[in-house]
């Protein structure tokens, strides 16, 4: 195969995410009303619990609003990487996935061109987020607009990826809402999305250590830090690491191997 061909593959499926999105208008509003909520409505109660401004890490006062912005930017990353293994769950059944996946090109690169798709749906979303946060005075710094590009490249990858691999062990439709709720919900609150880790410490020490190995927690580190043009290395380095685990896994998911060892375990317990 040239490269050509890799990369005609690769524009074809960006592109194909890109327009299904933008055409369904509802999914593309739902992605911005949830998070516009929480800033707006939810915020309100948490700001009356921890006070006007807090202390993030990177040692400035702020008010809650502007706090809670990478966290919601990561929630819109969180519900888009979900979204996109409904919709490889939905693709494998209705017959388009097993097309895709019988091209000469490798199989992981036909995942990584999916998951890469994937991710520039959710930097679409975040960045139109914070456009609405601006228009409403909820604004960053400048260079963080431009900064936060590598960071929401690399927690858009992770978050896909963990989607990736839950769509390579469903392989029902229906079931796949509930396996979404009980994978977003816990990973989002457990995790400094919403309020400091030091203000969860104060609460409970187990739920501080869990959120600390939240990959999640990680992901909002790196995006909170590059919003200020600033660099995480730890949240870096552990979102890297979660990437490369998670892919790693979900390409075995999807490998040939994998699927025909199930069939032979499947006919040997007939």
């Amino acid at each position: 195969m040239t490269i050509d061909a890799y990369l005609l593959c690769l524009k074809g499926i960006l592109v194909r995410e890109v327009l299904r999105f933008l055409k369904q208008r509802e999914r593309f509003l739902a992605a911005l009303v949830r998070p516009l909520v929480w800033l707006f409505v939810f915020a309100a109660g948490f700001r009356a619990a921890l006070g006007v401004s807090i202390i993030p890490p990177y040692e400035t006062y702020i008010t809650y609003e502007v706090y809670i912005v990478p966290g919601l930017i990561g929630m819109i990353q969180l519900f888009n990487g979900m979204q996109s293994s409904l919709s490889m769950v939905y693709d494998r059944e209705m017959g388009s996935m097993r097309i895709l996946m019988v091209t000469p090109l490798p199989r992981w690169y036909l995942l990584t061109c999916k998951l890469l798709a994937g991710a520039a749906v959710s930097i679409l979303q975040a960045y139109t987020f914070l456009v609405i946060a601006a228009l409403f005075g909820i604004t960053l710094p400048a260079i963080g607009y431009v900064a936060v590009l590598p960071a929401l490249v690399l927690s858009g990858l992770m978050l896909g990826a963990v989607g990736l691999l839950l769509s390579s062990t469903i392989r029902q439709l229906e079931n796949f809402a509930g396996i979404m709720n009980f994978v977003i919900f816990p990973t989002f609150f457990l995790s400094s999305a919403l309020y400091p880790l030091w203000k969860m410490q104060e609460s409970s020490v187990v739920l501080h250590r869990i959120c600390q190995f939240n990959p999640f927690t990680h992901a909002v580190e790196l995006i909170r830090f590059a919003l200020y043009g600033r660099v995480a290395p730890v949240a870096l380095g552990i979102t890297l690491l979660s990437l490369a685990l998670f892919l790693a896994l979900a390409i075995y998911g999807y490998s040939p191997a994998k699927a025909m060892m199930q069939r032979r375990a499947g006919t040997g317990g007939g």
